[in-house]
């Protein structure tokens, strides 16, 4: 599933193809939001956002299209009036001049309005979104010390959408192996020190996946592993999906553990258990 960094990058490309101009036509597929078609024509989308892999396009009007693309949903960019050939099922078209975005195959979409949606059940479990809100290392930090979260092991944690949205299984390893923490440590049991360093490599790791569409690996390590003949999806990564490679700072073979029912790479000297 993608994670938030992969969910931000495509609200932005919904955005741009529906930025300037009125909707000239609206389809859905669902019951409970054809009644919005006709009414949204003329107004204009004011932006997209996301919280976490929920993705919000507000209207001027005050509605908000909430849209979780799960497993299977994916928005599709095109011309208006030559829709892609696919075998996915429809749900929402959107179309500005001779542009159209077009959303396949999710199954939970809904309109809000601004006022409400952070009533919706997903928006209200999410922790603050690092690439849509403001949020800074102090923020994160602070989380990372307070009574609900301090007592948390890392390695569930950095999953938990609660305490912050947008990271997700291939972040997880990649932040704690730049901050030199072991999964089964707790923000509780860290020094300020280390709890300001996680925070802020939880914080940059996400911006430079979004910056860099998915490498969060430092630029001379993707070089030497290049050099090196490893494929471009390991090098792209310095622990994640690199099981029995050296480590990119120290030699020691990256190793692979299952921690929440999803798998997690580390290297055993460079991030010491407890």
């Amino acid at each position: 599933m993608p994670e938030g960094p992969e969910i931000r990058r495509a609200a932005d490309r919904v955005e741009a193809q529906l930025a300037g101009g009125p909707i000239d036509a609206a389809w859905f597929a669902f019951a409970d939001l054809r009644a919005h078609a006709d009414s949204l024509i003329g107004r204009r989308v004011e932006r997209v956002d996301t919280r976490g892999k929920a993705m919000l396009v507000r209207f001027d009007d005050g509605r908000v299209l909430y849209s979780h693309n799960q497993l299977y949903g994916l928005w599709k960019l095109h011309p208006a009036g030559a829709p892609p050939e696919t075998k996915r099922s429809l749900r929402v078209r959107l179309e500005v001049g001779d542009r159209a975005a077009s959303l396949y195959s999710a199954s939970d979409v809904s309109m809000w309005r601004d006022a409400t949606i952070e009533a919706h059940p997903f928006i209200a479990r999410q922790g603050p979104d690092l690439l849509s809100e403001t949020v800074t290392v102090g923020d994160i930090a602070e989380r990372l010390a307070s009574k609900r979260f301090s007592r948390r092991g890392l390695g569930g944690l950095l999953l938990d959408q609660g305490f912050v949205a947008g990271p997700g299984n291939y972040l997880r390893s990649e932040i704690l192996f730049f901050a030199g923490l072991h999964h089964k440590r707790r923000p509780g049991d860290l020094s300020g020190d280390a709890r300001q360093r996680l925070a802020r490599y939880i914080l940059e790791l996400t911006w430079q996946t979004y910056r860099s569409a998915g490498t969060t690996n430092a630029p001379e390590w993707v070089e030497k592993a290049r050099r090196q003949g490893e494929a471009p999806r390991q090098r792209r990564f310095a622990v994640f999906e690199r099981e029995g490679l050296g480590c990119h700072r120290c030699a020691t073979p990256i190793e692979r553990v299952s921690v929440g029912a999803r798998r997690l790479y580390f290297c055993p000297r460079c991030q010491p258990s407890p």
